[in-house]
């Protein structure tokens, strides 16, 4: 995702357009909890401001595959995400001194670290009727359920 500055430096153009679609490989997902990332629709451009720094923005669409919380099954995550990134301050905060190379802009950094940001804490299939609810000495408690009252306390109720 590397973009040519030459003509946005010199003042030719105003703008730099990004509209591409990008797949994420199996490597790039490693240490990630998504299963999967394709077809990741990035429409955008490059500007630079008042202050001769680059500023990223873009609209982020697609689908992230993650594992269900309760049965581990794939689960589509659809996101939506509009940034609206200066360049310098995504170096300053990161510490990704790779990203702007003499004339030319690598924006992967800025759209992965976004996507990070959007995966969800907990992910929870919409077809659970499956899951398992207990099993050898446990079984899943919700709130709602009162709690029991031991028998033989109970005795001890009526003595007072």
């Amino acid at each position: 995702m590397k973009f040519d500055l030459i003509r946005l430096k010199s003042g030719v153009e105003t703008y730099i357009p990004i509209d591409l679609n990008y797949s994420f490989s199996k490597e790039e997902l490693q240490g990630t909890e998504i299963i999967s990332l394709e077809n990741v629709s990035i429409v955008g451009e490059i500007t630079k401001n008042s202050f001769d720094e680059y500023e990223v923005s873009a609209d982020i669409k697609g689908t992230m595959i993650l594992p269900c919380s309760i049965t581990l099954k794939p689960v589509n995550v659809p996101f939506d995400i509009e940034i609206n990134q200066n360049v310098s301050d995504f170096i300053e905060e990161t510490g990704e001194n790779s990203i702007i190379c003499e004339n030319t802009l690598d924006i992967f950094p800025i759209i992965w670290d976004n996507i990070l940001m959007e995966i969800p804490m907990k992910v929870v299939s919409d077809d659970i009727s499956d899951r398992t609810l207990s099993g050898n000495g446990w079984k899943v408690v919700s709130g709602k359920e009162e709690p029991s009252i031991n028998p033989e306390l109970e005795k001890l109720k009526d003595l007072l």
